[in-house]
Order: C-alpha cells, then structure tokens, then sequence
C-alpha cells in the first residue's frame, strides 16, 4: 500500500508551491501565529518530504473563513451547532493540519470538544509535528487534538477511529462516542480517488459507526472546482446517498442593515475556478441500501435507491445551473 500512497501524495511531473493566505481570508492572527506550521518555508519543506499533502490547498482557506469569521458574517447552514454539549470533528485528508488547528483553535474554547485529524499513515508523522506547535496562549489546542491513520476505502481505518470513541470515557457524564462533524478540505481532484473517498464516507455513516440511535454527522466539504468532467461523477454518485446543500453568507452592514444572501465561495485562486463549501447529511432510506464492492459501481450508482442499474444524482449540476456557482 505504501507504494500506492506515494503515488498519490507524488503524481508525475508534480510541480508545486506553497500557497499563502490573500487578503480576503480571514486568517491574519491565527496565521501570524503558525508561521512555523504553515507558513512558506514549512510548505517548501512538507511538499518535499509529503509530496501534495505538505501543501495547503485554496479550499482549506475558504473553510477556515467559514470556521472563524467576523462578526459581521452570518452563515446558512453555521457550522457549529449550539445546542450539542459536546462535538467530535474528524477531518479526512487532513495533509498539513491547518484546518484540524484552526477548529481545534476554536474547539478549545469550550472544553469538552474533539478534533481528529486523520490522512494516510506515512503522512501522520507530518500531522503530529505541526498540530505540536502551539502559538503562545494556546496550550489547550494540543489537549483537544488527535492524530490517526485513515486511508480512504479502508473500513478497518475507519472503524477503529469510531470503536476508539465510543470507549472513550467523558468525565462530564455526556456521551462521546458520536462523531458529529466530518470535514473534507479540497478533497475531490485525482479520479482515482473519488470511489475510495466516498466509501469512506459511507463507513462512516453506516452501522456501525453510527447506530440507528444517533443523529447522522454533519458533512461539510470545501470544493474547488479544477476539472468538472472528472470531478462530477464524485458528485453524481454522492447525491445518491446524501443530501446536500451550499453555504450562503450575508453580511451586517455598517448601518446594520443585511446585504442579500450569496453563495459562500468565489474565484479564490485568481485563476476563474469557482468555489463551494457543501454541508451533507446521510439520507435516511440509505441505509438500507447495498453498497456495491467494486469502485466502478459505486461511481456508477449501483446499489444506490435500493436497485442495481446504474444511476445518477443531478443535484451538483442543478446548483451549476441555477447559477449557484456565479
């Protein structure tokens, strides 16, 4: 498998830089902060070592906006759930763990939160070095923060992350064996990957991971759209057994009048590649649902509303259409 996974993290003829943060995210504090994490020469040296997950990609910065925001920003769907006494984040694909730090930032603050940051396990060792350095004042992040090993299409990866939970004692009394969020940072790119990655999130989702007893975790994704012709079947499958939506902001105006809402995401590369950030849910009668072995079936829909033709989920290119994406 390791062999597989450096093929990944080091496609032919990889040629990239570190990415730095523009003026419109919201990240100015917390970067000035994690130089030592995130910054430049941090990036130069992870792409090296790390290969594309030692780079912090375009939606990452795009989620972190949406986890820590100004005031004067509101958001359809929040991300954070008020109401939930505790909440477990577990990030797929985590690579540097700027997003991992940035809820982890957050989470701290109450307590009683989990963040658990999860990538192939040769890139674990990246994860743990950098959610380590800790900005002065922040001591609680490291308390709140894991790291594990989730490679995508892996039931047993996945399974032990939520077996692990559900042993976990919570001094409080509350029950903390529920993942309640499951984040996915400009996730969707190489083909390849796209079947595993969304089985992953069906284990995840499934029995038992989640018992019919529980509140299905919320999915939030931050996409950057590179190449719609090999990134649409994800979608076109994903629709088949979740429900989604994308976030729309507004904000307080000076006289604190509302300006409309709008779709949270724009050009954020400079390049005229659009950008989402998606929250899902599981769909209830899913899981009643076979899902299929093999990885062209389940791009293909097999399995998916309980029959074994092929099928396809139109919601991602309606959102196109319907102008979501300008």
């Amino acid at each position: 498998m390791t062999g597989v996974h450096n093929l990944v993290n080091f496609p032919e003829e990889l040629t990239i830089s570190p990415l730095l943060p523009h003026d419109t995210y919201s990240t100015s504090d917390f970067w000035d902060k994690r130089q030592l994490a995130f910054g430049a020469e941090a990036q130069r040296e992870g792409i090296e070592t790390y290969g594309i997950a030692g780079r912090v990609w375009e939606a990452a910065y795009l989620m972190i906006n949406y986890i820590d925001h100004p005031s004067t920003w509101q958001f359809d769907p929040p991300l954070i759930d008020k109401h939930l006494h505790k909440r477990v984040f577990l990030e797929l694909g985590s690579g540097t763990g700027i997003v991992a730090a940035k809820i982890a930032q957050a989470a701290a603050l109450s307590g009683r939160d989990l963040v658990i940051a999860t990538d192939l396990p040769e890139v674990c060792s990246l994860l743990e070095k950098n959610l380590s350095i800790t900005p002065k004042g922040n001591s609680a992040n490291t308390q709140v923060t894991s790291v594990r090993p989730l490679s995508w299409g892996s039931y047993d990866h996945a399974i032990n992350i939520t077996r692990e939970l559900k042993l976990v004692d919570d001094p409080s009394g509350h029950e903390h064996g529920c993942i309640t969020h499951i984040i996915c940072s400009d996730l969707v790119y190489f083909s390849e990957l796209l079947a595993p990655l969304l089985r992953t999130l069906l284990h995840l989702t499934s029995p038992p991971s989640v018992s019919i007893f529980e509140t299905q975790p919320r999915i939030i994704i931050s996409y950057k759209i590179r190449s719609l012709s090999k990134e649409t079947p994800f979608w076109s499958a994903f629709g088949l057994w979740f429900s989604f939506e994308p976030v729309i902001a507004r904000k307080i105006e000076a006289n604190n009048s509302l300006s409309g809402w709008q779709r949270f995401g724009s050009d954020i590369g400079g390049d005229g590649d659009l950008a989402f950030i998606f929250v899902a849910r599981r769909r209830p009668e899913s899981l009643n649902w076979m899902i299929p072995s093999e990885d062209i079936d389940l791009l293909g829909g097999v399995g998916a509303r309980g029959t074994c033709d092929k099928k396809s989920d139109e919601t991602f290119e309606t959102l196109l259409l319907m102008g979501l994406g300008e």
